[in-house]
């Protein structure tokens, strides 16, 4: 997803969210987003579990609003039988689950300045792991 399509959306604000809505074919679920005043940020939270909680809860409507969703923020589909032995997600779910986040840190973090965090974190404990620590033994001498 480029950079300035992930901004557009994620600085959408609660009408825009349920202009777009609408335009999904969904009128009626208008006032569901914005009384629950869902704004682009917001949005990422917005899949198939707490759907129901805005409102929305045919759940035809709720796999098209969520699968939408997916799309607009340009993530996966969830697997179910995923294993936890697998790498984290792919890096933009990643990103978009710590830009959900209110406040100063979240709203000057990009896509770019995760992916050095995340590069800077890896390298970091990579060091860590290569590290030899002596621990002195009984009867070792001692200088």
């Amino acid at each position: 997803m480029a950079a300035a399509d992930e901004s557009a959306c994620l600085h959408w604000t609660c009408d825009q969210v349920a202009d777009w809505i609408e335009s999904l074919g969904f009128p009626q679920y208008r006032e569901c987003f914005t009384t629950n005043l869902i704004n682009g940020r917001k949005l990422i939270l917005a899949d198939g579990s707490n759907l129901p909680q805005l409102g929305v809860t045919d759940f035809e409507h709720i796999k098209v609003i969520a699968t939408n969703i997916r799309i607009l923020l340009g993530i996966e589909d969830p697997k179910w039988n995923r294993t936890i032995a697998v790498p984290p997600r792919e890096p933009i779910g990643m990103y978009l689950e710590r830009k959900r986040i209110t406040g100063p840190r979240a709203n000057i973090l990009t896509f770019e300045k995760y992916q050095k965090e995340v590069r800077r974190t890896e390298i970091e404990k990579e060091k860590d792991s290569k590290k030899i620590v002596y621990v002195p033994c009984k009867g070792d001498l001692v200088f």
